[in-house]
Formats: C-alpha cells, structure tokens, sequence
C-alpha cells in the first residue's frame, strides 16, 4: 500500500475553537499572499518536492456541508474592534518534547453557533466547508514570532476562539489548538495556546 507523504495527511485537530473560530475560516493561509482566515481546518499548503522525491497530486479535499447558516443579523450586532488585547505562546505537547509553534498564525474569532460548528468538525478532523465571507470581518489574526509568542489589540469585548496550527515532527502532520477565552475592553488576557 502507498502512503502519501505526511504533508497530505488530514489535519489532527484537538483543542478547538479559536480559529474554527468565527466562521471558522481557517488558520492555514489557503491563498499566498493572503494572511490567515479563521479556521478553515483543512489540507495544508503542499511544500516543494525535494529532488528525491517525485511531485505527487494531493487528494481533493472533502469538505464537509455546514448545517449552520451564516446568521448577518446576529454578526450585526457583534462588536468589530474595542480595547482588548489578547497575549500567549503557542505550543504543542509531543513524545518528543514541546514544540513552540514559530511563525504560525493565530485567529480570534467570535464563539457563535456558526464558529462552534466549525469548531466541532476541525476538533474531529474534519474540514468544514469555507466560511461565508462576511465572518472573516469579525475575526482577527497575527502571527506568532520565534518564539511563539503572540498579541492582538484592539479586539471588542466577548466570547472568543483563540487557535493556531503547529506542526508535529513526530507525526509529520499538523495538528489544531483551540482553546476559549472571554476578553474584557481595557484588559489583557493571557491565553496559552498549548495541548
């Protein structure tokens, strides 16, 4: 039986919600150029062969249908920006000690029943079809430096995903941490982005 090479492999995903976020877009820029969307839990981008090995097509990606319509009236009412500041480190627990997710994206997306969907799907590995557009503008990303660490200001007060993706050497897959996190305007809430 062939295997593909790990970067094919479906998502792992554990501890969810933040960036299956608010509609969950994705955390994985699916796009170059463009910058994380919220959590769209689905194939990684695939790297350049090196020369031993051969160029392979990775499977289509299988996309499961949302159940939970995008609901413009209840985003309405969500605040966009505020005096929040959100700060952490994100890391992965392995058998091989923890690994700090350099250089990766991180997403804070509203908890709504439409991200709490995407949320569920991603934490069973599964990958949600792509969010409705309009929830991408209540989610705010970054990326983590060196050493992991992150900070987002400016985010409006409420109930939120905060996720990010690192990859596992051990497994060779990439694997989601989501956790919840409630932001207050003029405070700072410490998130550690870890599993």
């Amino acid at each position: 039986m062939t295997q593909l090479p790990s970067r094919y492999l479906p998502l792992t995903a554990l501890a969810t919600l933040a960036i299956a976020l608010a509609g969950c877009q994705s955390i994985i820029p699916t796009d170059r150029g463009q910058g994380p969307d919220v959590v769209d839990i689905g194939q990684p981008e695939p790297s350049q062969p090196t020369p031993a090995e051969k160029p392979t097509t990775p499977p289509p990606v299988q996309r499961v249908s949302r159940t939970v319509a995008f609901d413009p009236a209840m985003y309405a009412q969500l605040p966009k920006t505020g005096t929040a500041v959100v700060t952490g480190r994100l890391t992965l627990n392995t058998s091989n000690g923890v690994v700090i997710g350099s250089q990766q994206g991180v997403s804070v997306a509203p908890v709504t029943p439409y991200s709490a969907e995407a949320v569920e799907q991603a934490l069973a590995g599964k990958t949600v079809e792509r969010a409705d557009p309009r929830a991408q503008e209540y989610t705010h990303s970054t990326r983590t430096n060196a050493n992991g660490y992150f900070i987002l200001s400016n985010l409006p007060p409420g109930h939120f995903y905060v996720s990010g993706i690192v990859e596992n050497p051990s497994t060779g897959e990439r694997e989601i941490v989501i956790k919840e996190a409630t932001l207050s305007n003029d405070r700072t809430t410490e998130v550690e982005l870890t599993r």
